[in-house]
């Protein structure tokens, strides 16, 4: 509960999220995963590894249910 030991202890990471990518409302982005571009997230997931390009992906944890082909 201490602030100050929160803030010296924190070792936040960036995300990088590609072109063309649709998150679902409530989905939870853990720091320094990667999302591949046009892939799509469903509502809810956790992402906790990096997710592939064209890809559906969802759940707790995230993974990956389906390619999306076109």
């Amino acid at each position: 509960m201490n602030a100050e030991l929160r803030r010296a202890q924190e070792f936040a990471r960036p995300i990088e999220v590609g072109s063309d990518v649709w998150v679902g409302g409530g989905a939870i982005l853990c720091p320094g995963v990667k999302v591949g571009s046009r892939s799509v997230i469903g509502a809810g997931s956790v992402v906790t590894r990096d997710i592939p390009e064209r890809v559906f992906a969802a759940g707790n944890p995230c993974r990956v249910i389906r390619e999306i082909t076109e």
